[in-house]
């Protein structure tokens, strides 16, 4: 096997196949990259470990066609920090990658160790690169780390057949994030709803970010062995499904309020990192909205270091004072700054009940937040 390569390409291919190696491989074989030099794909870059496997192509002057499985790990380093044009050839055991002055020599891992690939099998319809990515992000900002609950450590879509839209959904039982988007060219009857692991669905939606089109398949058939595929022009992710299935979350998200509060995101996110300076562990930020449109945020005790501050916002209904988990408050703030919100509409039925961030002015598709408060004592 012989090929040259343009190393930006290469960079790129590596980082993207790399997302799907095992921190800590059962077996050795699965912490390679496979290379596979042909006439007419140029070169694919492969890795998979029975849970997610990556998949890439870009273009290769191609001398000599063959497959090499190399380490993930020192290829992507190498190939990162190389400049300009990198040949690469297999010599024996050994691949030997030069680059300018620079020359490496790599062991290569026994193929025939090394699993076959899954099958991506047939999409279920397309969504734009960026709004998926846009999507998943929003979403991720709910997401659970918590080993004893894996099932929260994943997001949920759901194929709604009479709107026509995928639905996405996370939470750590702590905040519940939800995202809705319109489907293209989708064949699914009936609805469908599976559970995908969170942190790599969120890895894949980014890596087609600039895509103009991204196929996307969701298990439930039969016909893809419980796989999520997401899949662009030249790349292909596969991710095995999670077992399970995330709380309903209908009833957290009323139709009707009681209070209705719009700030700035940037201001009000300033504040909250201010004042949340003497809060310790799990210490919330009192948030109080007034009836002559100041928002007073606090946090600290008498006994401790305090803060106040106080931003602007529009209050309808009654003054309204709840507390929430400044980390998690945040994260909600960024997450509809990602989806290009530049102000958020808190809508809240109590101070004892969960409270809605929306994006100002945003449509029915748009992420809907709801974090749950902090109940204060004394």
């Amino acid at each position: 096997m012989q090929f040259t390569v343009d190393q930006s390409d290469l960079a790129a291919a590596v980082s993207y196949a790399a997302h799907s190696l095992p921190a800590k491989p059962p077996v050795p074989v699965l912490a390679g990259l496979l290379l596979t030099a042909t006439d007419d794909d140029g070169l694919r870059v492969s890795a998979f470990d029975y849970e997610t496997s990556s998949d890439t192509t870009i273009g290769a002057a191609v001398t000599d066609t063959g497959r090499v499985l190399v380490s993930g790990r020192l290829l992507t380093d190498i190939s990162a920090r190389v400049r300009g044009a990198v040949r690469v050839e297999l010599t024996g055991t050994r691949l030997v990658l030069t680059a300018g002055s620079a020359r490496f020599t790599l062991p290569t891992l026994p193929l025939e160790d090394y699993p076959q690939l899954p099958d991506a099998g047939t999409g279920s319809g397309t969504l734009p690169g960026p709004a998926l990515a846009e999507a998943v992000t929003q979403v991720a900002s709910a997401l659970g780390n918590d080993d004893a609950l894996p099932v929260l450590s994943g997001i949920s879509l759901h194929h709604d057949h009479d709107a026509g839209t995928l639905t996405f959904a996370a939470t750590d039982r702590y905040r519940f994030a939800v995202r809705t988007l319109t489907w293209k060219h989708c064949d699914l009857t009936g609805e469908r709803t599976a559970l995908a692991p969170g942190k790599r669905l969120l890895d894949a939606a980014k890596a087609c970010a600039d895509d103009s089109t991204v196929d996307l398949t969701i298990p439930g058939d039969g016909s893809n062995s419980g796989l999520f595929t997401v899949r662009s022009q030249n790349s292909t992710s596969t991710l095995r499904a999670v077992e399970g299935s995330l709380p309903a979350y209908s009833a957290l998200f009323p139709t009707e309020f009681e209070h209705t509060a719009t700030v700035e995101i940037t201001v009000l996110k300033e504040a909250v990192q201010r004042v949340a300076l003497v809060a310790t562990r799990n210490t919330p930020v009192r948030l109080t909205f007034t009836a002559d449109s100041s928002l007073v945020l606090e946090a600290g005790s008498s006994d401790d270091a305090q803060a106040i501050d106080t931003v602007d916002t529009a209050l309808q209904g009654e003054e309204l004072g709840i507390a929430f988990h400044p980390q998690f408050l945040t994260d909600g703030l960024n997450a509809l700054t990602a989806g290009g919100a530049t102000s958020v509409d808190f809508h809240f039925t109590s101070s004892v009940k969960p409270a809605i961030l929306r994006g100002h002015g945003s449509d029915d598709q748009g992420l809907r937040y709801a974090l749950m408060p902090v109940r204060l004592t004394g």
